[in-house]
């Protein structure tokens, strides 16, 4: 986990959907039910790290959806934008600006990374409304919303 400062970290979190379903785990230090995600590392951008994160928690290769503008050219890459952007408190003295990113998966098998985390599943909207412990209304809001979105 690269931190950059004391006070602030930039994280990403991913929203993969698939057939209707969103895939989430339930992180074992937190006891939440949370999106994939962690710490963009120092070496990477953000949708690198998005792209590892998610390789590591779940197994899968995913494509992040989203636009990217044709500005590439020597010395700039264009990246893909995420679709939403937050900042939240981790400690009274700790922030984490969080990058939103919707994906879908290209290959891999599901893998549970059972030193981070108890479960990772995929959920309809019902199913959300009955993990145990409950969802934060934040983290099912942004599930609902990929769900909409990626389904149309």
């Amino acid at each position: 986990m690269a931190h950059i400062h004391e006070k602030i970290d930039f994280t990403v979190a991913i929203f993969v959907v698939h057939d209707g379903k969103v895939l989430v785990i339930h992180h074992r230090k937190l006891d939440k039910w949370l999106p994939l995600g962690g710490h963009i590392e120092l070496d990477e951008d953000p949708e690198q790290a998005a792209l590892r994160e998610t390789k590591e928690e779940s197994g899968l290769d995913v494509e992040l959806v989203g636009e990217r503008p044709p500005t590439t050219s020597p010395g700039t890459r264009a990246l893909i934008a995420p679709r939403f952007l937050d900042i939240h408190r981790i400690s009274d003295t700790h922030e984490h600006i969080g990058m939103i990113y919707w994906a879908r998966p290209k290959n891999g098998e599901l893998t549970l990374a059972d030193a981070e985390h108890h479960d990772i599943r995929w959920c309809t909207r019902a199913e959300l409304d009955a993990l145990m412990p409950p969802m934060t209304d934040a983290v099912k809001w942004y599930c609902h919303t990929a769900l909409a979105e990626m389904s149309r």
